[in-house]
């Protein structure tokens, strides 16, 4: 009876340990894509001169 049992068992701990693995790739598949829409969307935010304030570039100090 104790087979029957530690079968059972090693069955659900692999379950579980598949069900687990396929839940952490696909997490990690979100994140890479919401770390890549960051990232393009992040780029166009930058004027020519690689330079973040809109309003101070090419001045000088008046």
């Amino acid at each position: 009876m104790t087979d029957q049992t530690d079968k059972s068992a090693s069955q659900a701990r692999a379950s579980r340990d598949d069900r687990l693995k396929s839940a952490l790739r696909e997490n990690l598949k979100r994140r890479k894509l919401q770390a890549r829409e960051r990232a393009a969307t992040a780029d166009p935010s930058q004027n020519e001169d690689g330079s973040l304030n809109e309003g101070t570039a090419g001045k000088t100090g008046s």
